[in-house]
């Protein structure tokens, strides 16, 4: 079952459609859908809005309208409104991290709602009353207002992150055994003297120092392979470089 399917995104009374058109191709970036506008003003630029919502204009399209913020949410269990303002009842707020897993455990069997304010003013206390949670998102003292979609990609970023839904690229190589490894250590030993970046005296410290730059991460058998290659070719060069001096005396 997809969670993310069960995420209501409910604007009220926004402003400018730009933000609108944003806000669609924030929501579709974490694989939700469900748009919802409170009293969509009549001066709403929507060629705007279609221009800012980028590829993400099927989800403008199908968005829902509601005259009250009561009609919007009235399907949902957990709603969430999202302030910047401190206290009323704001001091019990969540971060969009720790709401997270409290909404998905709710849209396993319900629909949720994430509400967002008007951009000047942002939720009306009363439409605050209607929420089960405060959200407000961590921010600095120099400007604690997030643009409209800015602050609904980080709640649903959030959503799809704790989701599950996506699983990132693992290695796929094989990790480096050590044989492979100290010949790879050999292969640049002779790399460095051969071509005089070091001298006897200071070989074994600069060796110590190279095996703790590649030891600080994984090393796979391609990366070894590759690194082995590179310095296999250096040999070959300083090999030439000698049998070209040693042509010219």
């Amino acid at each position: 079952m997809n969670l993310l399917n069960n995420i209501r995104v409910v604007l009220v009374e926004p402003i400018f459609g730009g933000n609108i058109g944003s806000v669609c191709r924030a929501m579709n970036n974490n694989g939700i859908t469900d748009l919802a506008i409170v009293k969509p003003r009549s001066t709403t630029d929507w060629d705007d809005a279609r221009k800012l919502s980028c590829n993400a204009k099927a989800q403008l399209e199908a968005r829902k309208e509601f005259q009250s913020l009561e009609e919007a949410v009235a399907d949902c269990t957990v709603v969430a409104g999202t302030s910047a303002r401190t206290g009323f009842y704001r001091d019990t707020a969540y971060s969009p991290k720790e709401f997270a897993p409290l909404g998905l455990e709710s849209a396993k069997d319900h629909k949720i709602a994430l509400v967002f304010g008007r951009e000047d003013k942002g939720l009306f206390n009363e439409e605050l009353a209607l929420c089960t949670h405060i959200i407000q998102i961590p921010s600095s003292e120099l400007y604690t207002s997030l643009n409209l979609s800015h602050a609904v990609y980080l709640c649903c970023y959030e959503m799809f992150s704790t989701s599950g839904a996506f699983q990132p690229s693992e290695e796929s190589a094989d990790e480096a055994p050590t044989e492979l490894r100290e010949r790879m250590f050999d292969l640049w030993r002779d790399m460095m003297v051969e071509t005089e970046f070091v001298h006897d005296q200071k070989l074994d410290h600069m060796m110590m120092g190279l095996r703790r730059i590649f030891n600080r991460g994984k090393l796979t058998v391609p990366d070894c392979k590759i690194l082995m290659g590179l310095a296999k070719q250096s040999l070959w060069v300083a090999d030439q470089w000698e049998k070209e001096k040693e042509n010219r005396k």
